[in-house]
């Protein structure tokens, strides 16, 4: 099913700003429901988590026992972070298997440092891809070496059962690390479950994490998700474009989720963000925004760079952005995607190497009245697009479904900011 928006211009500041009850975070969620059931919790509530498609796979996945075939279909936080934990997990005989595109995405960086430590897991198909046959038991630990600049999910995964080995991990990050606000939001939710860990950073090429062999221990006050911030980054975008305020209803600003660095980044596109006690206002700026070259380096925040992208396109912002190397490994090639869709809008963006994107203001010409936007099977591709018909006339977006992943609600909350939204 597609998704047919269009925009009707708001009376900007009139009245109350629109309230948005965000999703909880699945970053978050997912952390929560594998450290629990390693610690020997009573099940959560799906309640308790994030309701998206990502974090229900996780759900399906523990609720299912540790015996048999699991599809987690495109969810690939539970792929990576699934695979340490049945790996650690005595008695487990699993199938650990995922959609065409998962069967695509690499693994064999985490499978390595996994068997390094004893695991035993086998590939089903293709070498260094899902699907994994995973015979549980209890893992040594000692050190791993592993490449600091492919995904911080494996790190978070490794990190999660380290507890639970014979000999605890030493794990050491050679080179820049990428999504280090993950890494660290893995960590701090471990000391909510009683797990210290030791940090130490030679040089800036060299990152070392040790935790001794410990026990797990469920926190007597039940952990508390947060608003999810790569969902309020759409908001922000969303209040660029059109000029309006938001309350985002259940967010922190000082925040576990690395993506609040949002508020710093779209203070340099005119929109400012004040903590209240029930959430986030953000608002445009009564100072112009500056119309020169936006710089930023996304390498600890890359979920937001289709959303600052965008965003800069929409407001006619120059922009010279790095640090987007794993974009190319996520749910589609999101450089690549990013660059098609956005020329079929009729903004001129190139790709600079492996890790950079960059626009210079120019724009191509666009032949169709309602371009159709691919997705991709990618939730952010579409969430990312859609507020650019505040600045056309108006789009179709492909798969509208596939917001899901993520933000279940988000056409329904869109509509709430003057976007028609047609399904066809």
């Amino acid at each position: 099913m597609d998704a047919l928006v269009s925009y009707v211009a708001q009376e900007v500041g009139r009245g109350a700003p629109a309230e948005v009850m965000l999703p909880q975070s699945k970053s978050i969620s997912n952390r929560l429901l594998i450290l629990n059931s390693i610690a020997g919790g009573k099940p959560l509530h799906r309640q308790v988590v994030a309701e998206c498609d990502d974090t229900e796979a996780m759900l399906n996945a523990l609720d299912s026992g540790n015996v048999g075939h699991i599809n987690i279909g495109a969810a690939g936080t539970a792929m990576r972070f699934l695979t340490a934990y049945y790996a650690a997990l005595p008695g487990s005989d699993i199938v650990l298997d995922g959609s065409e595109r998962m069967r695509q995405r690499p693994i064999s960086l985490l499978v390595d440092a996994l068997r390094l430590i004893g695991a035993e897991i086998e590939y089903q198909h293709e070498e260094g891809f899902p699907p994994l046959h995973i015979l549980g038991r209890r893992l040594e630990g000692g050190c791993i070496e592993l490449d600091a600049g492919v995904s911080s999910q494996y790190t978070s995964a490794l990190l999660m059962i380290s507890p639970v080995t014979t000999l605890g991990l030493e794990l050491t990050l050679k080179g820049k690390v990428v999504s280090l606000p993950y890494i660290q939001m893995t960590l701090e939710m471990m000391k909510s479950f009683g797990v210290d860990h030791l940090e130490t950073h030679p040089d800036e090429s060299e990152f070392s994490i040790k935790i001794e062999p410990c026990s797990y221990k469920v926190p007597v006050i039940p952990y508390k998700v947060e608003g999810d911030w790569s969902g309020a980054s759409y908001w922000y975008e969303i209040a660029a474009l059109t000029g309006q305020s938001f309350k985002l209803k259940h967010l922190q600003q000082y925040s576990l989720q690395g993506d609040s660095c949002i508020v710093e980044l779209f203070s340099r596109l005119g929109i400012e963000s004040e903590q209240e006690r029930d959430g986030i206002l953000i608002k445009p700026a009564v100072y112009s925004y500056s119309t020169d070259l936006y710089k930023a380096n996304l390498v600890k925040s890359p979920d937001l760079a289709q959303t600052v992208i965008a965003t800069c396109c929409g407001i006619g912002r120059p922009f010279y952005i790095t640090g987007l190397e794993t974009l190319r490994i996520k749910e589609t090639d999101r450089l690549s995607a990013m660059k098609s869709e956005l020329q079929r809008l009729g903004y001129n963006v190139k790709i600079v190497g492996d890790d950079t994107m960059e626009w210079d203001g120019t724009y191509l010409s666009v032949d169709v009245d309602t371009p159709l936007i691919a997705t991709y099977k990618d939730h952010r591709m579409a969430m990312a697009l859609a507020p650019l018909a505040s600045k056309l006339s108006r789009l179709r977006i492909e798969n509208s479904t596939v917001v899901s992943k993520s933000y279940p609600d988000y056409w329904e909350h869109l509509s709430m900011a003057g976007f028609k939204v047609d399904f066809v």
